[in-house]
């Protein structure tokens, strides 16, 4: 889709996230989480393919990501992000919605179950943010100098988030792709809510909810890129061992960024998981 655009909002108190739905209302639903620094935009092709296929597909921009609000002092924490998440699915009416959730977003959706009491039909997990220790070298630096990267030059600053976001690909990334994944982080207001949800960024919040994995008592699917150099694929074995009767999916030649380096093959994944 080359005109990906967000037409309903909710305010929250992390400020209005945008979202929208796809599809025959009737379908089963369906939610895509995405993570960070991506927007829902990594679901372009995914989204669509779902909504042909019979379902009602939901998508939304985390709270300071995307075209959702950014603004200083924004709570946009992981433990934000899963209260508003729960917020949405009641916003939504969504009592037991089928979830596929992508890096952050993989914690974001175990947070709202495990400890918001939101209910799923099924889970899907990709490439998630779940099991410590997590973020890069180059993660923690920003995060531990935010206030010094917030001050670099414009141009300077979108050629470290265009490099930074490149590499989650293994394939690469076609140039609409990554411009519209890094268009948000741009100007002023942007420069500034990059390094915001970096600094806040905090793996405590997985620590909080590691232990309850065994505890998870519904179909999950745990699908990882295998040249992921982001996240190891090591870090899916070890997560699909953790939850009882989870489906470990290796994706080939995928890395991190599986929604956009292997589309078709997540949706014959995704198809073949709700269906089940």
């Amino acid at each position: 889709m080359a005109d990906w655009t967000l037409r309903e909002s909710l305010a929250t108190t992390s400020g209005t996230v945008r979202w929208d739905r796809l599809g025959d209302p009737g379908g089963d639903p369906v939610v895509l989480l995405h993570g960070t620094p991506f927007s829902s935009y990594v679901w372009h092709e995914t989204a669509p393919a779902l909504a042909a296929a019979g379902h009602h597909v939901h998508v939304w921009d985390m709270a300071g990501y995307g075209t959702s609000d950014m603004y200083p002092d924004q709570d946009v924490s992981l433990g934000a992000q899963g209260r508003i998440f729960t917020e949405l699915l009641a916003h939504w009416g969504l009592d037991e919605p089928s979830v596929v959730a992508h890096d952050f977003g993989g914690c974001v959706a175990l947070r709202a179950h495990l400890l918001h009491g939101a209910r799923y039909r099924r889970l899907a997990l990709v490439d998630p943010v779940a099991l410590e220790p997590w973020g890069s070298p180059f993660f923690r630096l920003v995060g531990e100098h935010s206030h010094v990267f917030e001050q670099l030059p414009a141009a300077l600053h979108e050629a470290l988030v265009r490099e930074y976001v490149t590499s989650a690909s293994h394939v690469g990334l076609r140039p609409a792709a990554l411009d519209a994944l890094v268009r948000p982080w741009t100007g002023e207001r942007g420069q500034a809510a990059f390094y915001r949800q970096i600094a806040q960024a905090d793996q405590s919040y997985t620590d909080e909810i590691q232990p309850l994995y065994p505890t998870i008592d519904l179909p999950v699917t745990v699908c990882w890129g295998t040249e992921d150099t982001w996240i190891p694929f090591a870090k899916g074995q070890e997560l699909a061992a953790l939850i009882p009767g989870a489906r470990l999916v290796p994706v080939p030649e995928s890395g991190h960024l599986v929604p956009l380096d292997a589309p078709a093959r997540l949706t014959s994944e995704g198809l073949t998981f709700l269906g089940a």
